[in-house]
């Protein structure tokens, strides 16, 4: 396992940890004060910050693509069309 590849790992799991805490500490209503002080919030958002930033350092290096984090209803970027549709004008019947 190469330097980057290690350095890769470890940014994930501290990601992934510090994530998990932050679920693990948010109050389940906002009426609630969350149990963290607002500098360490603020140092845990730094902390995710440095992480994500180092991690696209790394893939940008590695020539890969970055992961980006998405809803699972979110629109997609780009849309499927039926080839049946390409090329027809006045066919605008969405039967795919």
């Amino acid at each position: 396992m190469s330097v980057s590849q290690k350095e890769r790992e470890i940014l994930v799991v501290m990601r992934k940890v510090l994530a998990q805490i932050i679920k693990d500490t948010t109050p389940p209503s906002r009426a609630m004060k969350h149990p963290l002080s607002e500098q360490t919030i603020e140092d845990v958002r730094q902390c995710l910050g440095l992480i994500s930033a180092r991690e696209r350092e790394l893939a940008d290096a590695a020539g890969a693509a970055t992961e980006r984090p998405y809803y699972a209803d979110e629109k997609p970027a780009a849309e499927v069309v039926s080839i049946n549709r390409i090329g027809k004008p006045g066919n605008r019947d969405d039967k795919a």
